[in-house]
């Protein structure tokens, strides 16, 4: 393994390690915002930092080995983690428009959905370049998970900001059904062996 090539993994390693951090403080504020607010789309964004924990440590696993099986089974586990992410995003916008449900207005889910949806999408652009500098289709389809985190948290804070200005509570869960369609393309081409 070449100077360069240790470089790059190490940097995948710290890429991925700095998303779990990230991941592990904010479903600790994230869970404070939901409960102050009563906020649904708040706690459903804590859930997809879970998700989002579990596709950064399967990176972490799969950085640390080598092997054709090892990357296909770290693609598949990547895939059901965006497969979760459709359907508790299908399954929370629904039950929040059917039950027009109103959240409370949350400054500090305002606050750090904006912070993070700048951190998720830098991350993603580091992970995409180490990803390719490497030939790495795990930590390349695991920064698209980043991606998706870094929209989702622009389509929470959208909700948030058009609930807090103009009262229009059912602005977020209808954001949240555009990363359903993406995150269900993500997993047709994962299991259809397109990476």
């Amino acid at each position: 393994m070449s100077a360069s090539h240790r470089a790059l993994v190490r940097r995948g390693f710290a890429l991925e390690y700095a998303t779990l951090g990230w991941n592990v403080v904010g479903i600790v504020v994230l869970a404070v915002a939901a409960i102050a607010a009563r906020s649904v789309a708040l706690a459903g964004f804590g859930l997809d930092s879970l998700i989002e924990i579990g596709a950064s440590t399967v990176v972490i696993w799969e950085l640390s080995g080598t092997g054709e099986a090892r990357q296909r089974r770290a693609l598949r586990l990547i895939g059901v983690g965006f497969g979760l992410l459709a359907l508790y995003l299908l399954a929370q916008s629904a039950v929040v428009l059917a039950t027009g449900f109103h959240p409370h207005h949350s400054p500090l889910g305002i606050g750090w959905t904006a912070v993070t949806a700048g951190v998720m999408f830098a991350l993603a652009a580091g992970k995409a370049r180490t990803g390719a500098a490497l030939d790495n289709p795990v930590l390349r389809t695991e920064g698209r998970v980043t991606l998706v985190d870094g929209l989702l948290a622009v389509a929470v804070l959208i909700g948030l900001v058009l609930n807090s200005a103009l009262g229009w509570w059912w602005a977020d869960p209808v954001a949240s059904l555009v990363l359903v369609l993406y995150a269900v393309r993500e997993v047709r081409e994962i299991f259809s062996g397109a990476h």
